[in-house]
């Protein structure tokens, strides 16, 4: 049987049945075929999920019933990714990518080398499509928790204001990088534990300049190496979240 998702972000921890949203009803009734009967995970995107039984497929409102509402544990890290914006879509593809690895919070910078250039209401469009390809990512993994989309910001005043990370990161191309390893070992062995709340920023196409590099340095991030290929910037999103969260979980 398919296992059907529902992204429900209004319902409460104790309801009895949940109506979801005209949208939702018909990605579950018209795309998916969902139907009476059929068993629905609902999730609001805060690790809360209850487990449910349609019982009425309306594509306007279908209504599910609940059977069991469950809170899943947080994650004992939490991943940011600051991501200068690529070309064309193809930050569409690292927000969905970086919800099925887990980020906790994703912010689009404007860089140097950005190439997109937008202005406030299409801004707002796009982290509005962004937060949409989120949701349809954590439907298809089954991740209850949604990684916060932040407004767009500027690469110099983000990195400037980021104080509430035990772990600064930029991937690099430039010499004198370290290895994820060991940084992450580093730090360990400084404070006894793994980081908790860890900042990535991956630049966009060419990399990000000298300066934004001189900046973070002096900011506290440390240049993390990728390997010796030269990757795109979606592959070297997913790359550098996928490793980072594994030796994390290691941890």
């Amino acid at each position: 049987m398919p296992d059907f998702r529902a992204y429900t972000p209004s319902a409460t921890a104790d309801a009895v049945e949940i109506r979801l949203t005209p949208e939702e009803s018909h990605h579950l009734v018209t795309v998916n075929r969902g139907g009476r009967g059929d068993p629905v995970t609902a999730f609001d995107g805060h690790g809360r999920e209850w487990l449910t039984e349609c019982i009425d497929p309306s594509k306007g409102g279908t209504v599910l019933r609940v059977k069991e509402s469950r809170q899943a544990k947080p994650r004992p890290y939490e991943i940011t990714l600051g991501q200068a914006l690529p070309k064309g879509s193809t930050m569409d593809d690292i927000v969905r990518q970086a919800t099925e690895v887990g980020a906790a919070r994703i912010v689009p910078l404007l860089s140097e080398r950005t190439q997109v250039h937008l202005d406030a209401d299409r801004a707002d469009k796009k982290i509005e499509k962004w937060r949409t390809a989120a949701i349809e990512a954590a439907k298809q993994c089954g991740n209850p928790w949604l990684p916060v989309i932040a407004p767009l910001q500027h690469y110099a005043a983000f990195v400037a204001a980021a104080k509430d990370y035990d772990l600064k990161l930029i991937a690099s191309l430039h010499a004198g990088t370290t290895t994820l390893k060991k940084s992450l070992a580093g730090y360990t062995a400084k404070h006894g534990r793994a980081p908790r709340k860890v900042l990535w920023l991956v630049g966009p196409e060419g990399d990000f300049s000298p300066g934004e590099m001189t900046a973070a340095i002096s900011a506290g991030f440390q240049p993390i190496t990728l390997g010796p290929l030269v990757l795109r910037s979606d592959t070297a999103a997913v790359y550098a979240l996928s490793i980072l969260s594994h030796e994390l979980q290691g941890g």
